[in-house]
């Protein structure tokens, strides 16, 4: 990983870019491991996001692996992602921190089971908004065509096949609930995000959260729409979130 962090450095991007472009990295080696799809976005520059899954799907070094990546582009790409991502997916976005359909899908990432990924530029987006952030703080808005955006996943496929030579670091440790201690002693079960896919009358409705598809009883937080994010805790949605609050 030396080479790839150097060149971050003398591109000017600074060691704390370059450690959490190694981070990302590792994600993705592990995602991919477990048979991951990767989905990219970029609404208003869509050329990053075909060329995101052009570097991934079509390795130019010989003996690496092709890695399974697909470009989303066209209008209602929340939509478009809802219906494409599985459990353990990846979703690249590339844009502004103001765009609307990417901070959706990012919001989403949990309840559909997706890691995610956002690089930008400018002002950033909320902490915690996806999983991993890779930004440049530069508020010139050419940043997207000077290669800065290119150079940050170019760096990550070259990182993820690095990972690739470690196999023994990429088998997935204890969960995260079972790191932090989030799970409830009574019914162990931790409050997990969800999207509402239909409600019913009788205070119930199907959740898709990253477990798969549940019925979940909503009768503290009725009435509930299709598209609306909750918290599920112990097969009961106890709470409606807001798409623009942190996780």
């Amino acid at each position: 990983m030396t080479h790839a962090s150097d060149t971050v450095l003398d591109r000017g991007l600074g060691a704390e870019l370059a450690e959490d472009l190694a981070a990302t990295a590792f994600t993705l080696a592990k995602r991919f491991a477990a048979g991951a799809t990767m989905w990219s976005i970029a609404p208003s520059w869509e050329p990053h996001a075909l060329h995101i899954a052009v570097e991934f799907v079509h390795p130019v070094i010989m003996g690496k692996r092709a890695l399974p990546a697909v470009a989303l582009t066209g209008p209602d790409l929340v939509d478009l992602v809802r219906v494409s991502v599985r459990p353990g997916d990846i979703v690249v976005a590339v844009s502004g921190a103001d765009d609307a359909q990417v901070r959706s899908v990012m919001r989403r990432g949990p309840a559909w089971g997706a890691t995610t990924i956002w690089i930008g530029s400018g002002q950033q987006p909320a902490a915690g908004v996806a999983d991993h952030v890779l930004w440049l703080d530069d508020p010139d808005p050419r940043v997207p065509a000077t290669g800065g955006f290119v150079l940050f996943y170019h760096l990550l496929w070259e990182l993820t096949h690095v990972c690739f030579e470690h196999s023994g670091l990429l088998k997935d440790g204890p969960s995260r609930s079972d790191d932090d201690g989030a799970v409830c002693v009574t019914c162990s079960d931790e409050g997990r995000l969800g999207e509402v896919m239909s409600a019913s009358e009788n205070g119930q409705a199907t959740v898709r959260t990253a477990r798969g598809v549940e019925n979940v009883v909503t009768t503290l937080i009725d009435p509930v729409a299709a598209g609306e994010l909750v918290l599920v805790h112990a097969g009961t949605a106890i709470s409606r979130l807001d798409e623009e609050e942190g996780r």
